[in-house]
């Protein structure tokens, strides 16, 4: 028997309002079998936090995708939130999971489920994959051909991202299906939608940040190494010791920039990354090129993204002195500000307009201001737009680039 279309995947507020509803029916099932007034409450609470609970185990595997590596430990969860005898979850043309109380799915040696009495969930689930709509099954089509097989229908809700139905959930029961088991599995199946395309975004946000901070390395690359070697290769005849620890500085340098595994790392790190930096500018622009560094030691063990202060150091050097200005003084400062960090980068430069500035941080204006937007983008990508770049500047007045990170934040880590 065919049912309605399903709307358009709810958010992932909406469904839990509507799980919780459904524990607000179970509570009230629990009053009509004649449960005493005062342990109503009780009922109805115990409802509501099965209800949370369950979603709270299972949400974890499944922002791993619609793969059996993340259905396979959610069904368990996932069943006993629908209170079926059996559960089964799969994706176009492949069995992912499979949740029995009683019979357990065969797996063969290529790691593949089977069902167990011969059912098939792919073939069960496959006409409401097809048309992307829930479905009904009665007995007929259910039935497995063991007279003591406790199957008898089952509902199958499809599991979809915007437009494309990625699998669907079934879920079995011993009984016809009442209206309720097809509105829950059908919230359910939504709520898994949610977790999945949240997965998406996930797997999305790391690319886009990977691809990120490639740019910006090969950003670095191409003038920064040249004028390093440039300058030396000064020190090799006059100063042969200073030119042997500058390369060691360069190779250091180097390897922490180029390193490919590194999403985070610790502002320690980073600040150290940092003086060897402006150790290797002081070598080329001598005097002309003063530097303080001022850090809490609270926040030296702080996580932030991999390459976002050093960038802001070298755009303060290169736009303070390459444009002419006779000397340059930076501020590095790491500050200790209760949950967060504030850090920030100070120079007395030529200063800039404030409108270049923006379309730099933006993405809009040339490649002059070395990795602003790039580091703006990664902050925001990890934090969120209240800790983006914050910069103060105007012609003749220099520069001040700040931003603001947390000291702690839950998945960010260095590596």
């Amino acid at each position: 028997m065919d049912l309605w279309a399903p709307p358009a995947a709810a958010s992932g507020g909406v469904v839990l309002v509507l799980l919780l509803l459904a524990g607000l029916a179970l509570a009230g099932r629990a009053r009509a079998r004649g449960g005493p007034g005062r342990r109503l409450t009780s009922e109805a609470d115990r409802a509501r936090f099965d209800t949370l609970h369950l979603t709270a185990l299972a949400a974890p595997h499944l922002r791993q995708g619609l793969t059996a590596a993340g259905a396979r430990p959610a069904a368990p969860h996932l069943r006993r939130l629908l209170g079926t005898p059996a559960l089964a979850v799969v994706s176009t043309g492949e069995l992912l999971a499979w949740e029995s109380a009683d019979d357990p799915a065969a797996v063969g040696g290529d790691g593949t489920l089977a069902a167990p009495h011969g059912h098939d969930p792919r073939v069960h689930a496959a006409r409401a994959v097809t048309e992307s709509r829930t479905r009904v099954l009665g007995a007929v089509e259910v039935r497995c051909g063991q007279p003591r097989c406790p199957l008898r229908s089952a509902v199958v809700a499809v599991v979809g991202v915007e437009d494309r139905v990625l699998g669907a959930l079934v879920a079995y029961s011993a009984y016809r299906p009442t209206a309720p088991l097809v509105r829950a599995t059908e919230e359910v199946a939504r709520w898994v939608a949610s977790q999945v395309e949240l997965a998406e975004l996930d797997l999305q946000r790391t690319r886009t940040a990977e691809a990120e901070l490639r740019a910006l390395r090969a950003q670095i690359s191409p003038h920064f190494v040249y004028n390093c070697l440039a300058a030396i290769a000064v020190f090799v005849r006059t100063d042969p010791d200073r030119a042997r620890e500058l390369l060691l500085d360069f190779a250091d340098f180097t390897r922490y920039a180029f390193r490919r595994e590194a999403q985070f790392t610790t502002l320690a790190d980073e600040l150290r990354n940092v003086e060897r930096y402006l150790v290797l500018e002081q070598a080329r622009f001598g005097d002309r090129l003063t530097v303080d560094l001022t850090v809490a030691q609270e926040v030296l063990q702080v996580t932030i993204p991999f390459l976002c202060v050093q960038p802001l150091v070298e755009n303060a050097v290169r736009h303070g002195l390459e444009s002419g200005h006779g000397t340059v003084r930076v501020v590095v400062r790491a500050d200790d500000d209760g949950d967060a960090a504030v850090i920030s980068v100070d120079d007395d430069g030529a200063g800039a307009d404030p409108d270049v500035v923006l379309a730099a941080v933006e993405g809009r204006g040339s490649r002059d201001s070395i990795g602003l937007g790039n580091v703006d983008l990664r902050l925001r990508q990890v934090y969120g737009d209240a800790a983006g770049l914050v910069v103060d500047t105007a012609p003749g007045a220099g520069t001040r680039v700040s931003f603001r990170v947390p000291k702690f934040v839950v998945g960010v880590r260095p590596g």
